[in-house]
């Protein structure tokens, strides 16, 4: 397995970001085993939530030792806490970044698939929220989106107020990301209406999967979501199970969405995940 991080400008956000990227290609096979055929690789876009970064995935969960049996390339972004949106004013086009730029770029550097069905997008918390709005925005590019613990906070934002402690809860914070308040819902940074939007057009949508854990403060929020997906008749698939808003949880679901992407069966061969014979 092959963990690269990489260094590259954005014409997106106009300066140098730093990426990992997970990349299966030094598996070796058993000896006596036939060689693979080479074949670009079906590509995980992971996004990291508040206070995260490029190296969260990687030193917090099993998604090499996942990736690496499934053939799976993972190109994991940072986002600082900027819920993966565009801020035109400041020339962060975290939105353009994660759908368009960074697939165009990672497909230029590395031998990844180019089809839309072999192309996912999905994250925790804010990463959650940032790949169902840039999966569905993007649609014509991903053919999966993931969610975990979503950060489904647009609903209602408009009634924020700032007599907060927590900045991240504050009207003030909600206004540098998202802009007029007023004007989200209905907008391409809102879930409900870009999924709609898209059902209304016969747009063909991304297959879809939620998870949350029964004790996370958001889960009412996915709960919502979901319901409100089913309402509108775009299929989903939802989770949910014991845990909070912590790794533990993301760790074992990250697993379920590997193990629900359409995938190739587990690819067997030496690496560094076999530690014996």
């Amino acid at each position: 397995m092959a963990l690269i991080q990489v260094n590259f400008m954005s014409g997106s956000l106009m300066r140098t970001v730093t990426v990992n990227v997970i990349l299966p290609a030094d598996k070796l096979p058993f000896p006596g085993m036939p060689v693979k055929e080479e074949r670009p690789f079906k590509t995980l876009y992971l996004l990291h939530g508040v206070f995260g970064n490029y190296t969260d995935w990687v030193s917090n969960t099993c998604i090499q030792r996942w990736a690496e049996e499934k053939d799976l390339a993972v190109v994991m972004p940072s986002a600082d806490n900027m819920f993966y949106v565009d801020q035109p004013g400041v020339n962060n086009y975290y939105g353009e970044f994660i759908g368009k730029e960074l697939v165009e770029i990672t497909r230029r550097m590395f031998p990844l698939s180019r089809r839309r069905e072999d192309t996912f997008i999905a994250g925790l918390s804010m990463g959650g929220y940032g790949a169902i709005r840039n999966g569905l925005k993007y649609h014509d590019t991903f053919g999966c989106i993931a969610g975990l613990s979503s950060a489904l906070i647009t609903k209602g934002i408009d009634g924020r107020k700032d007599d907060t402690p927590f900045f991240l809860e504050g009207r003030a914070y909600a206004e540098g990301i998202f802009g007029n308040l007023g004007q989200v819902k209905g907008s391409d940074k809102d879930p409900e209406w870009l999924a709609k939007e898209l059902k209304d057009r016969g747009s063909e949508i991304p297959k879809i999967f939620m998870a949350c854990g029964i004790e996370d403060s958001l889960l009412a929020a996915n709960r919502a979501y979901k319901s409100y997906l089913d309402e509108i008749g775009v299929k989903v698939t939802y989770e949910e199970g014991t845990g909070a808003h912590e790794w533990d949880f993301w760790n074992r679901y990250i697993k379920k969405v590997i193990d629900w992407l359409p995938l190739e069966e587990d690819s067997a061969g030496l690496s560094s995940g076999n530690v014996g014979i």
